[in-house]
């Protein structure tokens, strides 16, 4: 799956520790948040039955590859579609200019490639789970031969070593079928939270002035392939400008959060935070009390790549120091009777 920030992977095993203190059976579980999907990936690995949303198109298209489409409907079609890809011929256009030339994201024989493979996806007119496929593994292929420290606020002053390697299509790791249909939604998560209908919600929400749509912008412009004007040094599209999160804000992501808990029907919940976001963990806990007994499980781990390097301005020059390299990172647990076995993890 692509690099992200605020991606769990390093979580997993945490977050299914505590889906499986529930007890649940044959359960359907929502991700309203859904990202990259590798949470609703791992939900449906188990067997539950999960609706997973997100409102940017990149990450719909990811919940419809690991979440809502079976392997045993689509491994075969997608495989030979792959293969039909990857021979497709290279052939610079947009793609090229915008995040090779104009900015540097990808080396230019990779985005002729790019270019091509997308243009050959757009005439297929495929059925849409498998056009997601397809799109999921350009995506992931993108991602293994970009020049960036992990998100797209920026690029490499001179191109990361894995920027040289040519692009490489894989059939994405679908899973198996479950008890009942998986789906995926595009939606805010405040307008569909009261139309959940789940017997667990698990929350990871935008949590600080960080858009995930301005760090990942280049997904989305290449899965809805619309061209679109962009604008500053990371070529970012226009809409980055008005397409806004109450999350993103601290001044409404109380009130975003809270009408988001009080909207959802389910009787449990995870929701998964960390130290560095808008709201603090007594508030919270405080939000999610009502819900009944609530547990925090505290993990510590480093902070993004990205911080790691340091803060360096347009031209690749260093020009600050990050306060600190590790973060705590949260996963309130609330439901009408305590989850056993719940501990913190540093």
């Amino acid at each position: 799956m692509i690099k992200y920030i605020g991606s769990k992977r390093a979580l997993i095993g945490e977050i299914m520790r505590c889906i499986r203190g529930f007890g649940l059976e044959r359960a359907r579980c929502a991700d309203l948040f859904s990202g990259t999907a590798r949470v609703g990936h791992a939900m449906k690995g188990e067997g539950l039955a999960v609706h997973a949303n997100d409102i940017n198109a990149y990450a719909h298209t990811l919940a419809i590859t690991y979440v809502q489409a079976d392997r045993e409907v689509w491994y075969e079609r997608a495989g030979r579609l792959i293969a039909e890809l990857s021979d497709v011929a290279p052939e610079a256009a947009w793609f090229t200019r915008s995040f090779c030339e104009d900015a540097r994201y990808f080396h230019p024989d990779n985005g002729a490639r790019i270019d091509a493979i997308r243009e050959r996806i757009a005439a297929l007119s495929l059925e849409p789970e498998l056009e997601a496929i397809a799109l999921t593994s350009l995506m992931e292929a993108a991602d293994r031969v970009d020049s960036t420290a992990g998100v797209q606020m920026a690029y490499m002053k001179s191109w990361a070593p894995r920027a040289l390697k040519p692009l490489v299509l894989r059939v994405p790791e679908l899973s198996g079928r479950v008890h009942a249909p998986c789906r995926a939604t595009r939606a805010d998560a405040l307008d569909i939270a009261g139309e959940v209908e789940a017997d667990l919600v698990y929350l990871d929400p935008p949590y600080n002035q960080h858009s995930y749509l301005g760090n990942y912008h280049v997904w989305e412009s290449l899965v809805l392939w619309d061209k679109p004007e962009t604008y500053g040094i990371a070529n970012k599209r226009v809409d980055v400008r008005t397409r806004k999160s109450a999350f993103n804000s601290k001044p409404g992501i109380r009130a975003a959060m809270q009408g988001l808990i009080d909207k959802l029907k389910a009787p449990n919940l995870i929701v998964s935070f960390n130290d560095e976001g808008y709201l603090k963990r007594e508030e919270l806990m405080q939000m999610l009390s009502a819900r009944g007994h609530v547990s925090v499980v505290e993990i510590a781990r480093p902070r993004y790549v990205g911080a790691r390097i340091g803060i360096h301005n347009p031209q690749g020059e260093k020009v600050g120091k990050i306060g600190r390299l590790r973060n705590v990172e949260y996963l309130f647990v609330a439901s009408e009777r305590p989850v056993s076995g719940l501990v913190s993890r540093q």
